[in-house]
Formats: C-alpha cells, sequence, structure tokens
C-alpha cells in the first residue's frame, strides 16, 4: 500500500510499503492519519517486525519532496543521529528511482558535468506549477551525502538499492512511450488533456474562461497548461532472485539485488570486487557463484591494501525496445567531508571510451519523426565491460552504479502527436533515451 506522507508546503514524501507475505497482517495500515512522520511509519514496522511481520518501505517521487526526502535533518529539524540512520536503513533499503511522475536519479543544477542528467525531470511540488527545490530531492546526491555521514561514523542513511514503478492510479502500467495513455484517469486520458495535442476550441475556450492560466499559446495553437506534459512513460523494477516467489523477491529486495529501467524490460548486472579475470566477460552470470571475492549490486565491499577493484558491468537490450547506446558506470565518493561525482563510457556500441574524456564516440542515431522508427544500427543488443576506477584512492569512500542508455526513440507526447497527425509540440522534447540503472555497490575506505 502507499503511505501518502508530505510536508507543509505539499512536499511529496510518499513511501510504498511491501510486506513479505500475506500471513499476520495488521488490520490497519499506519497512515498519515496516524502520523506524517516518516518516523511514525518506521517504528511501527519495527513493531511489526518484532511480532514476526516482516516489511519494509520504498521512498518514490522524490523530484517532487522540495528537498524533503533527502534532507539531513529528521521531521523535527534535529541533525541525524546513528540511531535515526540504522532505523531507517533498516526500514527503507530501497528508493524508486523512476516512475511515471519523472525521474529522481539526479538534475542538471546537481550534476552540471553528465550530458544525460536532464532526463524526464517533472520539476514541480505536486500538480501544482511551484519548483521543487532540486537539492534534497535526488538519489545521486543523497548517495553522495550519505558517504559523507558515513565518514562521520554517523552510518550511511541513504546506502539505497533502486527499483522503479509506475505510480499510475488508473490500476494499468503506462511504461510503454507508444501507448501511453493516463496516469489519473479522467482529467489525463486523452492526448488533449495530456498537454501533447491542441485543445480543440469548445475546450479551449471553456478552460481559457474558467482557468485562464491552464492553457498556454503556442505558434497559433491552444494547448492544455499542465505538469502532466512533464510525465514519463516509466518504469519498471528489475530484480534478480533465485526464483519468482513472493519471499524469494522480498529477500532480493532486502539485500539490494535489483535494478530499475524508465520503461523498457533492459536487464543489467554488475559486480565488484577482486580476482575478476576477463574469463568473466564470457558469461557474467557465473558471477552469481564463481566470484568469491565479489559482490553484486547493493553489496559493499573493503579496498585492499596496494588493490584496485574491478567492476563487471553488464546490460541487454529489450528486443521491442531499441538497441543500447552505451554503458556508463557511475561514481561518487567521499573524503575528508568533501564529495564528488563522475560518470565514465566503460563499453560503447561502436568504438570505445576515449581515455582522457571517458565518453564514447558521438555517433548520429537518427528518429524519424513521421513513423517514429529507428534504424537498428548503430546500437548494440548487449554491452558489457571490466573497468578498473582509473582515479581510484584507497582513502576514500565511494559508491558505484550502472547506467545503460538505448538509442534516443519518440517521447509519448511526439507519439500523440503522430496520431493526431498533428507536428509534435514545440517545447517539449521529440526524443528520449531509454535507460536502465543498477543498484549502487559501496566501497570502504582503506582503514
Amino acid at each position: 500500500y502507499e503511505y501518502t506522507s508530505g510536508g507543509g508546503d505539499g512536499g511529496s514524501l510518499h513511501r510504498n510499503v511491501i510486506f513479505r507475505d500475506s500471513v499476520g497482517l495488521p488490520a490497519e495500515p499506519f497512515s498519515r492519519f496516524h502520523s506524517r512522520d516518516p518516523e511514525g511509519l518506521w517504528d511501527w514496522l519495527d513493531g511489526l517486525r518484532a511480532d514476526g511481520v516482516e516489511a519494509l518501505a520504498i521512498p518514490h517521487n522524490s523530484n517532487a519532496s522540495d528537498g524533503q526526502m533527502f534532507s539531513l535533518v529528521d521531521w523535527a529539524g534535529d541533525p541525524f543521529d546513528r540511531d535515526y540512520i540504522a532505523k531507517r536503513m533498516r526500514n527503507e533499503p530501497l528508493f524508486e528511482i523512476s516512475q511515471v511522475k519523472g525521474t529522481s536519479e539526479t538534475h542538471p543544477s546537481l550534476s552540471d558535468t553528465d550530458e544525460w542528467a536532464s532526463f524526464e525531470i517533472k520539476p514541480f511540488i505536486g500538480s501544482s506549477f511551484e519548483i521543487s527545490e532540486p537539492k534534497g530531492s535526488y538519489v545521486r546526491q543523497a548517495l553522495r551525502d550519505g558517504l559523507v555521514m558515513a565518514d562521520q561514523d554517523l552510518g550511511n542513511p541513504y546506502a539505497l538499492g533502486f527499483v522503479a514503478a509506475s505510480d499510475s492510479h488508473t490500476g494499468a502500467t503506462t511504461d510503454n512511450e507508444a501507448d501511453f495513455y493516463s496516469k489519473i484517469g479522467l482529467l489525463d486520458a486523452t492526448p488533449e488533456l495530456r498537454g501533447s495535442v491542441p485543445l480543440p476550441w469548445w475546450q479551449s475556450l471553456a478552460i481559457g474562461w474558467i482557468l485562464p492560466k491552464r492553457v498556454v499559446e503556442l505558434e497559433g495553437q491552444t494547448y492544455a497548461r499542465t505538469p502532466t506534459t512533464t510525465f514519463g512513460a516509466s518504469g519498471l523494477a528489475g530484480v534478480w532472485a533465485e526464483e519468482n516467489t513472493r519471499e524469494a523477491l522480498y529477500s532480493a529486495f532486502r539485500r539490494k539485488e535489483t535494478f530499475a529501467t524508465s520503461g523498457p524490460r533492459l536487464r543489467v548486472r554488475l559486480y565488484a570486487g577482486y580476482g575478476l579475470g576477463p574469463d568473466v566477460l564470457e558469461d557474467p552470470a557465473r558471477c552469481a557463484t564463481e566470484c568469491p571475492s565479489a559482490v553484486p549490486m547493493g553489496g559493499e565491499f573493503e579496498t585492499r591494501p596496494g588493490e584496485a577493484p574491478q567492476f563487471l558491468a553488464w546490460a541487454v537490450r529489450d528486443p521491442l525496445s531499441a538497441p543500447l547506446q552505451r554503458l556508463q558506470i557511475v561514481k561518487g565518493w567521499s573524503h575528508n567531508g568533501i564529495s564528488g561525482e563522475e560518470v565514465h563510457d566503460v563499453a560503447c556500441a561502436v568504438g570505445v571510451p576515449d581515455p582522457e574524456t571517458h565518453r564514447c564516440p558521438q555517433v548520429a542515431a537518427p528518429v524519424d519523426l513521421g513513423d517514429c522508427s529507428y534504424t537498428e544500427r548503430p546500437g548494440a543488443g548487449e554491452l558489457r565491460a571490466l573497468w578498473s576506477d582509473p582515479d581510484f584512492n584507497a582513502e576514500e569512500r565511494a559508491f558505484y552504479y550502472v547506467r545503460v542508455l538505448e538509442n534516443p526513440t519518440c517521447r509519448w507526447s511526439t507519439w500523440d502527436a503522430l496520431r493526431a497527425g498533428l507536428p509534435p509540440r514545440s517545447d517539449l522534447p521529440v526524443t528520449v533515451q531509454e535507460r536502465a540503472w543498477s543498484s549502487p555497490v559501496w566501497r570502504l575506505p582503506l582503514s
């Protein structure tokens, strides 16, 4: 179920609560009517756990939290202490990085060297046009802040694995750009109400008269002015589990062996540690049982003296979506109270990453906006890499996660316009690069 807390200004602090099984469930769920303080939810979950009922909470839609989801103080405004951090991580091991109301990986103002940071950013709080504060609202910065707190011997409240979901309120998933139909039902059930296609004259007159701020004129056409235009057709959660049972899936949630996609059924895997020879590139799945000195996504490992760790990254395309363009490792680190981040391309569909810029060659992969078709080349069906961090520093605390990008494809708003026989709305992106993210791994500094 969903716990729908929020700050006093409307910032979203929502959580999805997942139970391991259906035995002994409480008669009444904990809700905002009990407390809007998320710590109250964690206390309730701790109480259930003491009675043998296992559950966890997954924060989501942090981009609309106005900086509150990953704040550095608690609900009362007090700094985190060890007990608070332990309680938070005990109950919230995962985070929803993408959904219909935007992607919460990072923001251009927080990651100004990441060329792909501006992906399906919904900048608003709720259904308003009030801008949400980026700092404290996006998970990459939270991962960095967590490293700094761990350096201070407090623990890491933001050692989060990644999942994604739709957050649709219609009972159906809208994760396909070519078939995006609604999140809220009647309020965005048509392209006209979603703002991707001009309103008919009678509707524009009615809305303009009743709610004049809810229409916008563009190139002689009247469109609905709605936050829905910033929605994305997202997303899906991936789980690496031993079997397809509720118990096994929940256990994978707990160990954070999960990944997220913006909609396509991509598959991603990450292992990190030592003793990873070139032979594992032939069959990355072997590491599930044959890499004793490596940890899977969601894990942490210790730095060895005089030895740089290795990272096995792997991704496979969705055969019903575009081919892969590049495989990346996103790194964050902290040292002496200062954190940083960088993005490395580690495998390319065409060519190899430049050793200076850590970027793949620029190769065009055009989309035909007349029918939204794309070519299969250039592009890859699978990308894999065995990578070592060129900036490895044994004294730093660090996280690493995989991000894989597809070639561009038509955005849902472009599909809406195409079906209506109209050009795409000029102030919206015409294409997107669908993607997937692995959960991070964490490297502990040399002690």
